[in-house]
Order: C-alpha cells, then sequence, then structure tokens
C-alpha cells in the first residue's frame, strides 16, 4: 500500500484519509470556523469558489500554487475543501456549485499530469476506478462522459464489447476528473444548518457579486455601464435569486440573444434561480432565439413595454433620448474610450437596431407580433408541461 504524505492530502483533499486528518485534528465545525484557522479556512474557500467562477471549464486552470509541507498550512487547505461546499450549499445556486464542481476536478486533472503512478492508482481507486485499466463498464462510462463534448468520447465511436468500453491509457486522467466531477455532483448541495449559513452570508454575498461581475464580463459588456440600467437590474435580480416575471426573463433573454449571445450562454443566466430546469429552459431560449418552433427570432421589449412592466429601473441620462435598450447599447458602447477585451460574444444572434431604423423603437405592429410570438412560446411551454414563473427564461 502507497503512504500518503501531507502535501498529498492537500492535492487531494477529497480523499478519505485528508478527511480524517482533518477531523482528527480539528474540533467541531462551528467552533472550528470561529478559530483564526478556521477563518483562514473560509477565506481560502472564499478564493476556490471565486476562482471557479472566472475560469474557464474547458481548460485546465493555471493558478496551481506550490502545495506547502507544513502541517498547519495544509490543514487550513484541505479545510477550505469542505467550507467551499458549504459556502456553494448554502448560496443554493446551482450553477455555482457546477462550477465548483468543475474547477476542483480540473485541478486534481493537472495534479494527475505529474504524479507517481502507485499514487495515481490509489486516487483512481479511491473514485471506483483503476489508474491502470483500460477498459471501463459502459453504464458508468456513460454517465462520465456525458459532459465531454469531443466526438471521441460518443459511445458509437468507441470499442464496446460485452458492455465493457475500450479506453486508451492517454485518457485515464480525464476519466478520473469527469468521475470525480460526477461524485463531487451528487454529493451537492450538502444540508446545512440555517444558523452556520447566517454566519457565512456576508462571505456568499461576495461571491454573489463576483458573480454579476462575470456575468457582465461573459455577456460582452465593454464595461459594466455599457448594458442598459434595466438589464443590468435584471442580471442582479438573477444573482440574488430574486423573483421575475416573465416579460423580464423574455426581455433579458431576447436582449442577449440580439447582441450576439450564445444559447448555451444565456441557459447559464437562469442556472442561479430556484428550481432550475435545464430543458424547460433550454426550450424556452430556443423558442425566442428563433431556434425553435416556428424559428422566429424576436426583437426585445422596447423601453414604453419595459416601463409599462415596471422593468424600467434606475434610468439615467442616457435613457432619455433612447426608445429601446438595444440602441441604449450600441450608443454605449461607442462612447468607451477604451475597449475592454469582450468575453463569449462570438454568436449569430440578431442585429442591433439603430434609434432610427429599429422596428422595435418605431413600430407598434412590430411590437403587437412579438406580444402574439410570446404568448405562442408560453403555450407552447404550457403544451410541453406548466413551468414556475421563476425556473425559466
Amino acid at each position: 500500500m502507497v503512504a500518503l504524505d501531507l502535501r498529498d492530502l492537500a492535492k487531494y483533499p477529497f480523499l478519505k484519509e485528508a478527511q480524517s486528518f482533518i477531523a482528527a485534528n480539528t474540533a467541531s465545525l462551528d467552533q472550528y470556523l470561529e478559530s483564526s484557522a478556521g477563518r483562514l479556512a473560509v477565506k481560502e474557500a472564499y478564493d476556490i469558489v471565486s476562482a471557479s467562477i472566472r475560469f474557464n471549464p474547458r481548460q485546465p486552470p493555471e493558478d496551481l500554487s506550490e502545495v506547502p509541507s507544513e502541517a498547519e498550512a495544509v490543514r487550513i487547505i484541505i479545510s477550505a475543501y469542505p467550507a467551499s461546499r458549504l459556502l456553494v450549499s448554502c448560496s443554493g445556486d446551482k450553477m455555482l456549485i457546477d462550477r465548483l464542481c468543475r474547477y476542483q476536478s480540473w485541478r486534481v486533472y493537472r495534479y494527475l499530469q505529474d504524479e507517481d503512478p502507485k499514487k495515481k492508482e490509489v486516487i483512481a481507486a479511491s473514485l471506483g476506478l483503476s489508474g491502470s485499466s483500460k477498459e471501463i463498464p459502459v453504464i458508468q462510462y456513460v454517465e462520465i462522459a456525458s459532459r465531454l463534448t469531443d466526438d471521441r468520447w460518443r459511445l458509437v465511436n468507441r470499442v464496446v464489447e460485452k458492455g465493457i468500453v475500450r479506453i486508451h491509457s492517454d485518457e485515464i486522467d480525464e476519466i478520473l476528473r469527469e468521475r470525480l466531477r460526477v461524485i463531487m455532483s451528487q454529493n451537492l448541495p450538502l444540508k446545512v444548518p440555517p444558523s452556520l449559513c447566517i454566519s457565512l452570508q456576508p462571505i456568499i454575498d461576495r461571491i454573489k457579486t463576483t458573480i454579476q461581475e462575470r456575468m457582465l464580463e461573459e455577456f460582452g459588456s465593454v464595461e459594466e455601464s455599457a448594458f442598459p440600467p434595466c438589464i443590468q437590474a435584471i442580471i442582479a435580480a438573477l444573482v440574488q435569486r430574486t423573483h421575475l416575471t416573465h416579460m423580464g426573463r423574455f426581455a433579458v433573454t431576447a436582449f442577449m440573444h440580439n447582441i450576439g449571445m450564445e444559447n448555451t450562454k444565456i441557459v447559464e443566466l437562469y442556472g442561479h434561480v430556484p428550481d432550475f430546469d435545464l430543458s424547460k429552459t433550454m426550450y424556452q431560449v430556443d423558442h425566442i432565439s428563433g431556434l425553435g418552433g416556428s424559428g422566429t427570432e424576436y426583437v426585445s421589449p422596447q423601453c414604453s413595454t419595459m416601463k409599462t412592466h415596471a422593468l424600467c429601473i434606475h434610468p439615467d441620462a442616457l435613457c432619455k433620448n433612447i426608445t429601446h435598450p438595444l440602441t441604449y447599447y450600441k450608443q454605449k458602447k461607442r462612447m468607451v474610450t477604451v475597449p475592454k477585451k469582450k468575453i463569449g460574444i462570438a454568436g449569430s444572434g440578431g442585429n442591433i437596431p439603430d434609434k432610427e431604423s429599429a422596428p422595435a423603437d418605431n413600430s407598434d405592429k412590430q411590437e403587437e407580433r412579438n406580444k402574439v410570438r410570446r404568448t405562442a412560446v408560453e403555450e407552447g411551454g404550457k403544451n410541453n408541461e406548466d413551468h414556475k414563473e421563476d425556473n425559466q427564461a
């Protein structure tokens, strides 16, 4: 049996050995979190969760620091693992939970790249796999490969014999990474005592602020003020898990599509609301963007409609001369003198209308058509399954 040292426990804090180390050197959870070491662990956990929000889930994180060997430093790092799980569980944010699971599994993947084969076998065994086997049961493979997008992972492209899938030796680390992500996801959220969540609320509020900042970056804002105040307010409401009307969801979905946002990114907006349902949300987003149903693309509501539905929130000076949120977005971007790098705006959405030419700015008929289409979308969603207002776009 290969012995794991303290540095190994810091790299792989999900291992039972790591948790046993914490249990043997830590008092009760409440007492520990109130101690100086516990506060450091929570700070480390906050940094981990923040990093999970900002990293690219398609690439390994690049911020792996040198693993310490001192017992106290290792204890803080290991303690940060359950503390990060507490934070995302208290947030009740499914998308945040998913981000954390992917980030932590990617970090493990990075460490596995240079790991001793014998230790890698111990880690694989803890995940119910083998670090040297070149085959895996098909049921287990399907669960692991469900989030892998490369064609090589599709079952039709694999060799399958008697319920066993063949895998290549250079794919083991990826298999272990995805297996860990699946296990982490299945075990979250945790049932956390309300009193503990209340004590962690200031940290959770900071995390929500980070989520909102990241959303604005990913949705192509040159700077935070590039989006109209109404759209910023809707995004803030989604992050804060506040009740949002159907018109609010329609407005932000159509707006994001019109400026070129990919549908998968739009769906991520709603991953922060309670009882998020991926299939229902994707159904609604596809209809609004023209990929489903009649194939009609919707234009986001004009300012007068936003006012009617109490969605014109905190209008600024520029709003006085604007009749459509998309026109605000276009003009505001022109005013920026030092453009910043835009993230995640590649897509095939509709055009941004000018103030003079936008159909939604000066055509009541266009607005009426939008209302009819929105009704059709809602009816289509109801025929699929009645949906809760809080759950989908």
